[in-house]
């Protein structure tokens, strides 16, 4: 049953729910913002309770300061196991994801999912290169999908009263498509998805197929983009 109310005044999290403009901002897949989000949960042990907070860029990237953060906390201790669950709303720079890689090798309890709006600067060779190399050492990446969008929406967003299952309905078209896209990065393939940005604002999302994406690509993902359709039969 809906609730009348936001989120509850005595819940621990409040103070670190951001305000919904920032979500909206921040996660649509449409806008090309510079800044990057973070929502976050930690979780330590065998502790059923889930510690969750945000934080975005300054001078350091917003990777790295988490990074920083939580090696300070006074337990955080390398025998003691570790899941962490990022939200991003870009996904790591190839030094991110070094810094990333070098945390991990350094603490092998922690447990790294990361779930990302958009693929920052995708068509960069070494950004491409970073995000392999975190797959391989066992860091798990997906495209946010309205699954996620919901469950940020609800535990880390400061919502109005009664609008808990009100987060912004962003075209699962574009999750797909950055989807896509991850998956070529994954197999190492080129570039599927081109992104341009117009000096009226406008951005534009073209897909450029290559026989290889086609010979690569599992067929479920391509009929989801519309790249192949299901044959018909006529009677």
């Amino acid at each position: 049953m809906a609730s009348d109310r936001g989120p509850s005044a005595g819940d621990a999290t409040s103070r670190r729910r951001i305000e919904p403009w920032e979500f909206e901002v921040s996660f649509d897949p449409r806008e090309l913002c510079k800044e990057t989000r973070l929502l976050y949960e930690i979780k330590w042990g065998k502790s059923q309770h889930v510690w969750r907070h945000s934080d975005k860029n300054t001078t350091k990237h917003v990777e790295c300061k988490f990074i920083e953060k939580i090696t300070s906390e006074r337990r955080f201790h390398r025998s003691v196991n570790c899941c962490i669950i990022w939200f991003l709303s870009w996904s790591p720079c190839w030094e991110c994801s070094k810094a990333i890689r070098e945390f991990l090798n350094q603490h092998p309890r922690v447990t790294l999912f990361i779930y990302v709006a958009r693929l920052f600067q995708h068509m960069d060779p070494q950004n491409r290169q970073g995000l392999r190399d975190l797959i391989h050492s066992g860091v798990t990446i997906q495209i946010m999908r309205p699954t996620e969008y919901d469950y940020c929406w609800r535990n880390f967003v400061n919502y109005p009263p009664g609008k808990e299952a009100h987060w912004p309905r962003y075209p699962p078209m574009l999750m797909k498509l950055y989807a896509l896209e991850l998956h070529c990065i994954i197999l190492g393939l080129p570039p599927c998805l081109n992104i341009s940005r117009y000096q009226n604002q406008l951005t534009l999302f073209r897909l450029i197929p290559q026989n290889c994406h086609y010979r690569m690509i599992p067929p479920h993902i391509l009929l989801h983009t519309g790249l192949i359709q299901l044959p018909l039969t006529w009677r």
